[in-house]
């Protein structure tokens, strides 16, 4: 789930093949008279099942999670013929996707990130959804969070079905903060609002673990500048050749991030598995990262649990994107397989129960509101995350794996090394952006 991958360049449209084995008894049988039906594939015609596959980038625990929910899927499918297949996350993924979908060979359909939508050219790259189609299996706008909802749209066509919202939130070691005396009555962290309330918690945590008050990753610091910016209501709005951000808001944002480490409450070099062996070691009380980093704290036995993201500017905004479903561009879309998907992702997001026990949030808001959510701990404790996502700015440069986040981690990480001041990283930021901006779209 990592969000520093290499920047996606989408390939040319692959050449298309010469006849080759599959062709030639896909011939054999419509000669035969076997192909007659319609544009099914041999395979179906021969198993006499519905024909179903899927792309998706999850590994790890994510992964294992999804072959679980799999498994029940096909448990309960026995008619569809159901294959997934795991893609490398980040950039292989990306460009694996978008060569299926060029050449009109796509999966019938593929887990993404919602953020990257625009980059995967809707029309082209993408098939629309029905929302017909979709509501009849039982999800539309009345089971999912508007700001969600609204994401999965482009040029007034659903091309997305949301599975989860997943955010930067803050996780608490519960011992060492009940020692620095900051949690409640009930083990809950106390709230504070504002840079120097925030700050002053902190201090009172280091007091206490005699290195940091809180851990956080210093390499890819981007999704921290953009939750920070983002709760002063900065924006980024990119035009064909120029862009319009708030400097003021950036250096506030900025300066957070530079006395963190400046001042000794946070690392200047934490990265990967620093970030959380900070908080499990106890040489940090709090740690800023994603919600899917739930079961590492867990496999280590760390008593902990977690919050929304800090109120620095006075609420909880917080950086965050959604996996969801698309369906990549094929030639000629069989209607009886389109169907299958649309119902294979309504069953996923109805079953996201099990999803959600890696920490990110379900979109399908029946399972966020019911008995069983509310004991999953300490996932209950903020969901309300979810309607306090903020994407990234829309370019086809930006949002998960994408190339602004990792060539903004140049100047951002100099905050935290101590390297150049706020003005400075700012200054090589902007030109950082004003350089994507002559890059033309691969798509």
């Amino acid at each position: 789930m990592r969000d520093a991958s290499p920047p996606y360049h989408a390939p040319p449209p692959a050449a298309p093949a010469g006849p080759g084995r599959r062709a030639f008894v896909t011939g054999a049988l419509a000669a035969a008279g076997l192909a007659a039906t319609g544009c099914a594939p041999p395979d179906t015609l021969i198993s006499g099942k519905t024909r179903l596959r899927q792309w998706n980038l999850f590994a790890g625990g994510d992964g294992n999670r999804m072959i679980e929910m799999h498994g029940a899927y096909q448990a309960e499918h026995p008619g569809i013929d159901f294959r997934a297949t795991t893609f490398t996350w980040g950039a292989p993924f990306y460009t694996k996707v978008a060569m299926g979908a060029a050449g009109g060979r796509g999966a019938d359909i593929a887990t993404v990130h919602v953020s990257r939508l625009e980059s995967l050219a809707p029309g082209r790259l993408l098939d629309p959804i029905d929302p017909a189609m979709l509501a009849e299996a039982g999800i539309d706008d009345t089971v999912v969070l508007p700001n969600i909802w609204e994401k999965c749209f482009f040029d007034g066509r659903l091309y997305a079905i949301p599975i989860d919202t997943h955010v930067l939130v803050q996780y608490y070691n519960l011992d060492v903060c009940r020692e620095a005396g900051v949690l409640d009555s009930d083990d809950r962290l106390v709230e504070v609002s504002g840079t120097e309330e925030y700050f002053d918690l902190l201090r009172e945590i280091q007091g206490v673990t005699g290195t940091y008050g809180l851990s956080l990753d210093t390499w890819n610091p981007w999704s921290n500048f953009w939750a920070l910016y983002r709760q002063q209501d900065g924006d980024i709005v990119f035009g064909e050749d120029d862009y319009e951000m708030d400097d003021d808001k950036a250096l506030a944002a900025m300066e957070v991030l530079y006395r963190l480490s400046e001042e000794g409450l946070s690392p200047r070099h934490s990265r990967d598995a620093d970030t959380a062996a900070n908080l499990v070691n106890a040489r940090a009380g709090l740690m800023i990262h994603g919600n899917w980093e739930i079961p590492t704290l867990e496999a280590a036995g760390t008593n902990f649990s977690a919050t929304q993201f800090p109120a620095v500017f006075g609420n909880h905004r917080t950086r965050g994107d959604s996996h969801c479903y698309v369906f990549p561009h094929q030639r000629d879309r069989d209607p009886g397989r389109t169907r299958a998907a649309v119902e294979y992702a309504a069953w996923m997001l109805r079953h996201s129960l099990t999803w959600a026990k890696g920490g990110h949030i379900p979109a399908y808001q029946p399972v966020v509101e019911s008995a069983e959510y509310d004991e999953l701990q300490p996932q209950a404790e903020y969901r309300e995350a979810a309607e306090n996502v903020q994407f990234e700015p829309q370019a086809w440069f930006s949002g998960s794996a994408g190339r602004l986040q990792d060539e903004a981690a140049g100047p951002l990480t100099t905050l935290h090394q101590g390297t150049q001041t706020p003005e400075q990283a700012l200054a090589q930021l902007k030109r950082t952006i004003r350089d994507l901006l002559t890059v033309p779209s691969p798509v």
